[in-house]
């Protein structure tokens, strides 16, 4: 597998001189499997994605995979270049966790007056999945194998998803915006385990949590966690690299690689993930 980050903020997209090591684009992961396309959400980091495929050349088949709708995560999908091209193919994927449908969610986002171009507008081929816990998806990989995706359910407002990629023998989990809990999640203990790599929702550090650094006071209930709790999941669940998440918008470059450096000072095999970013498992 092979993973490129393409959007590695959360909240909103934060362009400008103090994000631009690591980015300014909001959560988009892109995991290829044999000959398969996994994207995992599909906030701004969509729309470079999309580019890069058009330029690529070829039908473009995806399976695109959302962990929630806030906006963060669904606003780059309205400016993602292969949803517009007949001929594609995209599989969508998300939860009912929400008083609307994936299909109703994003479509909504596309409505007048917020977007002059509406989601039936575009050429592709597009069908939508409702994601159920313990039903695991399995996609041809063209390799003679499957990708299998399983899910568990995280810990943030209007609910999330957790993903997991097995393929062989190795192993992906996507677990953002998932808040932490005073002990390990057992849900997220038991789909991390043993996994290759485990991209985790860092928005925060340990003070900016508490309320004793940042802005807005205490971050209790608004489903992010820290470096720390990354840490201690890993621990729990024999992960062998950590890949902190869904920065803050405030956090700039310095203070991005202030987080990893203190993780890795816990954790050796840790790092902060930035736009660009290209992991071979």
């Amino acid at each position: 597998m092979r993973i490129t980050f393409w959007g590695v903020r959360g909240s909103i997209p934060s362009p400008g001189p103090d994000t631009v090591e690591f980015g300014g684009n909001t959560s988009c992961v892109e995991v290829r499997v044999g000959q398969a396309l996994l994207v995992f959400d599909g906030g701004t980091g969509l729309r470079v994605l999309g580019k890069q495929l058009v330029k690529a050349g070829g039908p473009v088949r995806a399976h695109i995979f959302f962990s929630h709708v806030h906006w963060d995560h669904i606003q780059g999908f309205p400016f993602f270049d292969p949803a517009f091209v007949p001929g594609n193919v995209i599989q969508l994927y998300g939860g009912t966790t929400v008083s609307r449908t994936l299909e109703e969610t994003l479509a909504g986002q596309m409505d007048h007056p917020s977007f002059p171009v509406h989601l039936t507008d575009m050429g592709a081929t597009m069908t939508f999945h409702d994601v159920v816990e313990d039903r695991p998806v399995e996609i041809d990989t063209g390799d003679g194998k499957t990708a299998k995706v399983t899910t568990a359910r995280g810990n943030h407002p209007n609910g999330v998803w957790i993903y997991r990629v097995d393929h062989g023998d190795r192993a992906v989990v996507y677990a953002t915006d998932t808040e932490h809990y005073a002990e390990v999640d057992p849900r997220l203990a038991r789909i991390s385990e043993g996994a290759d790599v485990l991209v985790y929702d860092s928005q925060y550090t340990p003070e900016e949590y508490a309320g004793t650094a940042g802005t807005g006071g205490p971050k209790r209930g608004w489903g992010h966690s820290t470096f720390e709790e990354g840490i201690k999941l890993a621990r729990a669940a024999s992960v062998r690299d950590l890949v902190l998440f869904h920065h803050d918008p405030i956090q700039s470059d310095a203070q991005v690689r202030e987080k990893e450096r203190r993780a890795r000072s816990i954790f050796e095999r840790s790092r902060a993930a930035f736009e660009g970013l290209v992991l071979d498992v």
